[in-house]
């Protein structure tokens, strides 16, 4: 079954390939297609992006066209497009890029089409600032991407688990319990001394760390694309803090995207997760028989983001111009409110926050909790924080040593000088 979500990077993957740099020429001759003829189009995706029924829609106005999706999952889907862009053979005409790995191809612009050629810099005015500048070329020039979604943060929880421990199930009282991280531990050590049956207060620290550092005004990298995992007092705080939550015994050491977290879903294993608006369709997906035992509070901080993606055009393709357009649909205010209604990927697009269709949705699974509303305010209270080169890599380093310590190979302390070194050699 493939999980019906925009992937954020799992901190406890492997690491990328080294992605080839620079430009670069391709073996494909680009071409338009002729009036009426039939031409192919591959897109590269990691798990499912809601794009079925658009397609369907697309094909109404465009008979000539044939869309294939090939499906990957995440990590695998980043490490073969960056094997693919060396070898200038096997990319699809358009390709997913997560958010984490944006920056890695980004600094590629010579192996991919400037969507500038084809109008698409006209979408500008549609898009978040940060969101459209992700898709840029390094110098600004070209467009490269355009955004699918992002990852406004949440705290999903199971409301039969916190009445079990005697907390409150109520989302605004639930809300209240953790302004602070700090203040979300204690809340932990209370659900773990009422000894729930089966149930641990949340699935691992990876996610955690992850949401932490991203609501830092400065993340991994300075603007100077120096990485300053060693030196961000931020950085530093947030992997105490997760680490915390393994020393007092409150996560269910199920891994991010893992089938053992797939299945913890469904058995009821852990009380909260990180949230982000595309995770509401994953929870659906893998807790079918939990409708109404979830619901929906804000997360401890107040905003951040976490995922989302972008899509891309290899100067592979054949037919970029095509490509190009069925980008242009697949992202269009229309279908990113579409798409936000049935999976849950929170739209890149700010005109859809405020309007009632999105500002009233509601999902009767989490019991009704008012889903567009909440994802909206986080959407508006998101603040960019630059990406490096090797974003994504640097996360796994990180969510490694944190695997670690929850593994009990390590301490933090010498998972942590790991980390660093590990860091280093990050190139």
């Amino acid at each position: 079954m493939t999980p019906r979500i925009r992937l954020a990077v799992p901190l406890l993957a492997a690491a990328l390939l080294t992605a080839a740099c620079g430009g670069g020429g391709n073996t494909a001759t680009p071409t338009s297609a002729a009036p009426g003829e039939k031409i192919k189009l591959t897109i590269g995706l990691f798990g499912d992006f809601g794009f079925k029924p658009l397609y369907e829609e697309y094909k109404k106005t465009h008979p000539n066209i044939e869309i294939v999706e090939n499906v990957t999952q995440f990590n695998d889907h980043h490490s073969n497009l960056v094997k693919r862009l060396a070898t200038n053979a096997g990319a699809g005409d358009i390709e997913a890029v997560e958010v984490g790995y944006i920056s890695t191809f980004t600094a590629q612009p010579g192996k991919f089409a400037d969507l500038k050629q084809y109008g698409l810099d006209q979408r500008k005015a549609d898009y978040l600032d940060w969101k459209w500048q992700q898709g840029l070329s390094k110098d600004g020039t070209q467009v490269l991407g355009l955004g699918t979604d992002v990852g406004g943060l949440a705290m999903c929880y199971r409301k039969d688990l916190f009445d079990k421990a005697g907390l409150p199930t109520d989302r605004t009282e639930v809300a209240a319990l953790w302004p602070t991280w700090e203040q979300y531990i204690e809340t932990g050590k209370k659900f773990a001394a009422a000894n729930v049956a089966g149930a641990k207060f949340v699935d691992s620290p990876g996610e955690i760390f992850r949401a932490m550092v991203n609501q830092a005004p400065v993340g991994l990298y300075d603007a100077q694309d120096n990485i300053i995992v060693g030196t961000n007092p931020d950085v530093k705080k947030a992997w105490d803090l997760s680490n915390q939550l393994t020393r007092e015994g409150l996560t269910a050491k199920l891994a991010a995207f893992s089938p053992p977290w797939n299945t913890g879903f469904a058995k009821g294993s852990f009380a909260t997760i990180i949230c982000p608006a595309w995770m509401t369709g994953f929870i659906q997906e893998q807790a079918k028989d939990a409708s109404g035992k979830w619901d929906i509070a804000t997360v401890p901080g107040g905003s951040g983001n976490s995922g989302g993606s972008h899509l891309m055009v290899p100067k592979q393709s054949k037919h970029p111009k095509e490509a190009a357009e069925l980008i242009n649909f697949l992202t269009s205010k229309e279908n990113q409110a579409k798409v936000f209604k049935e999976e849950g990927t929170f739209p890149s697009i700010p005109a859809l926050y405020d309007d009632p269709s999105i500002q009233n949705f509601t999902k009767p699974f989490f019991g009704d909790a008012p889903i567009g509303k909440i994802y909206s305010e986080a959407a508006k209270a998101l603040k960019p924080q630059h990406l490096g080169p090797k974003e994504g890599d640097v996360r796994v380093a990180i969510g490694n040593g944190l695997g670690r310590v929850e593994q009990g190979k390590q301490t933090p302390d010498e998972a942590w000088a790991q980390v660093l070194e590990d860091v280093k050699k990050i190139k």
